[in-house]
């Protein structure tokens, strides 16, 4: 601001970095993820004081969204996995590129739109519960194929050998797929 053509006072404004941004990006590092990667349409000054805040483990700054979403595809390129979480219009198109991408509920509506996933919280630290969440949902759709597959075959052959009569495998099969169905019901986090 300058009165009379003489600078009098200089105005900030911060974006704020999320609280938990940084306990968020130790955990998901610990649990499994490689790569965390911050793309920003900020200045590199920004983007790197905000990299060295929150650990990540590389940015990139002065970014355009068809920046994001190619950089997406160049990862797929190289056989990777990519989960984007963004909440602007301009993550929209890195959103729909990723193979899961997540959407914070204050976000802008597109971005919701356009997300596999969107989260209800603005605290990051859901990420680790859906990331828990997820991995325990696989345990237990593999663990249910798994069962159902080796039970009935299980079933097939004792039918074929003769062993057990039809109704008994019907009976078998059918308390089977009850008993599979209530354990799958079950809450999957504590």
């Amino acid at each position: 601001m300058a009165i009379g053509g003489v600078l009098s006072a200089v105005i900030l404004i911060e974006d704020p970095i999320r609280e938990e941004a940084p306990s968020v990006i130790k955990k998901l590092k610990n649990i499994g993820f490689e790569n965390i990667v911050m793309m920003t349409g900020d200045s590199e000054r920004t983007a790197a004081s905000v990299a060295s805040k929150t650990g990540v483990t590389k940015y990139f700054s002065e970014v355009l969204p068809e920046d994001k979403a190619a950089f997406i595809k160049a990862e797929h390129e190289a056989g990777r996995k990519v989960i984007m979480v963004g909440d602007g219009i301009n993550d929209s198109p890195a959103l729909s590129e990723a193979d899961a991408g997540i959407a914070v509920s204050t976000g802008a509506s597109i971005a919701r739109e356009i997300a596999d996933i969107t989260i209800s919280s603005d605290d990051l630290s859901v990420l680790i519960t859906l990331k828990e969440l997820s991995t325990k949902l696989m345990d237990r759709i593999d663990f249910n194929y798994r069962a159902i597959l080796g039970f009935n075959s299980f079933l097939i052959l004792m039918g074929m050998f003769g062993i057990f009569s039809p109704t008994t495998t019907s009976l078998l099969h059918n308390t089977s797929t009850v008993a599979l169905s209530i354990r799958s019901m079950t809450d999957l986090l504590d």
